[in-house]
């Protein structure tokens, strides 16, 4: 272990993640720290990446939809508080300074600033001296919007200005404050009690006492970061749809380096995680959704939705189809355009084809259901042929039924299956049949009307209408 990491390891840091702005120009009834990226809430990603740096308590600063955050996460380890009045940063912060006692300094995050690593904030914290003011910092070309930082002749920092606040000589700086701070806790209460609103806002910016603490000759340490994206915030729709392309594209580069082919990472898209065995291949458009698993060469078709699946080697997914909360055996293949519902478990070698829906079934290794068939609460062994255009019916308006199909089972075409039904081992069913009674072992059951034929039979004639 490096000598600053052993002495981080001695220091007492809290964590508080301000997330009470109002959001206004997300123009969303939901605060703007549960608008989603990557399919889970902006301060869900700020949460995470707080805890992986397990800090002694963790405080949230709440107030625009406090209700609201407050129950999403409910069973979250956090301290929670609230900003009565929008009166910026440096009023937030003061709300969580009761939970600080105890602390050494306290890193300060953003409910909506979701792509930070917490690599990136280990390196920070490693960086900045215990009793010194930790500033993250970039150097951008395009520094519209970012507080700048001000530096003397000799270099040394001596105050953050905000961009509304510059002078045209200071909107020059490239340096920018990104937001992130660390604060000594000993010093933080004269600090904040010394800000002043007398700015462009007429707010409390936190960012004013990297001023008070030069003033007091206290050190400023400035840490840059190597990808300012890590800190881009959220303010409006269009900020959180660029942020989302970064977080897809991390994602993705990094499961791409583990070994997964995709014909187009541009057109992928997980919101939740993704396990990828050897030599896998995924076509544009895929979406995964929760926890997708797949085996060794696994294969997804171009405009396939994956939500909650494992997926066994060697199985393939054919386009557009949908896979929700299923296992998929080895070998397997569906689709296209083919649907796995809740509680489904396709058996090795089986085949889901075109227009097939599968809801809560179990189908035995090497079956096939190749076309436009319902499969619906029924167990169906290994072996099995289900003809075109079968149908379990395991509903009956009030309860589900259930269907179990034996082994090397062959279901003829255009057959109904009445649940609750059995159809014993090797059996037969001639294509168009009802069936309404268990059908036994072997030999071959069939339910049809007597075909007759009537000559000369008429068809019905449109009347043609008298102008």
């Amino acid at each position: 272990m490096r000598f600053e990491e052993e002495i981080m390891d001695q220091v007492i840091t809290d964590i508080v993640v301000l997330a009470a702005g109002q959001g206004t120009r997300m123009r969303s009834a939901r605060p703007k720290v549960l608008q989603a990226l990557g399919g889970k809430p902006l301060l869900e990603h700020v949460l995470d990446t707080a805890q992986a740096l397990q800090p002694r308590h963790l405080h949230v600063v709440i107030g625009n939809g406090a209700e609201l955050v407050q129950e999403h996460f409910s069973q979250w380890p956090v301290q929670w508080w609230h900003q009565q009045e929008q009166r910026g940063t440096g009023d937030a912060l003061k709300a969580a300074l009761p939970g600080l006692r105890g602390a050494d300094r306290v890193l300060v995050l953003y409910g909506d600033v979701p792509l930070l690593t917490a690599d990136t904030l280990r390196a920070f914290q490693a960086k900045t001296p215990q009793n010194a003011l930790g500033l993250s910092t970039a150097i951008l070309e395009q520094a519209q919007g970012y507080g700048r930082i001000v530096r003397d002749a000799q270099g040394q920092v001596q105050a953050i200005r905000e961009q509304k606040d510059c002078s045209s000589t200071e909107h020059a700086i490239r340096e920018v404050n990104l937001g992130m701070m660390i604060l000594p806790v000993a010093s933080l209460q004269g600090w904040l009690s010394d800000l002043s609103a007398n700015n462009a806002q007429g707010e409390l910016y936190l960012t004013d006492v990297v001023a008070i603490a030069r003033s007091s000759h206290h050190e400023v340490w400035p840490f840059t970061f190597s990808d300012a994206s890590e800190a881009l915030g959220v303010n409006d729709p269009v900020q959180l749809a660029t942020l989302e392309r970064i977080y897809q594209r991390r994602q993705l580069r990094h499961l791409q380096v583990q070994g997964l082919r995709l014909a187009d990472p541009e057109r992928v898209d997980i919101r939740g995680t993704l396990e990828c065995g050897q030599d896998c291949w995924m076509d544009p458009n895929v979406l995964c959704i929760g926890k997708v698993r797949l085996g060794d060469r696994v294969r997804i078709g171009m405009g396939v939705v994956l939500q909650d699946v494992e997926i066994g080697d060697d199985a393939e997914v054919l386009p557009y189809s949908v896979l929700e909360g299923a296992r998929i055996g080895a070998s397997a293949r569906i689709g296209p355009f083919a649907r796995v519902r809740p509680g489904s478990d396709i058996g090795v070698a089986a085949h889901i084809g075109n227009y097939v829906e599968v809801k809560a079934s179990t189908i035995g290794n090497g079956s096939k259901a190749n076309h436009l068939t319902y499969i619906g609460d029924s167990e169906i062994g290994s072996g099995v042929n289900v003809g075109a255009g079968s149908i379990t019916c395991n509903y009956d308006g009030v309860n589900k039924h259930k269907t179990v199909i034996g082994n090397d089972v062959f279901v003829g075409s255009a057959t109904q299956l009445i649940a609750p039904v059995s159809v014993g081992d090797g059996a037969t069913i001639g294509a168009g049949s009802t069936i309404t009674k268990d059908v036994p072992a072997g030999g071959l059951t069939l339910s049809r009307s007597p075909q007759r034929s009537i000559p000369d039979w008429q068809r019905p004639q449109r009347k043609i209408k008298e102008s």
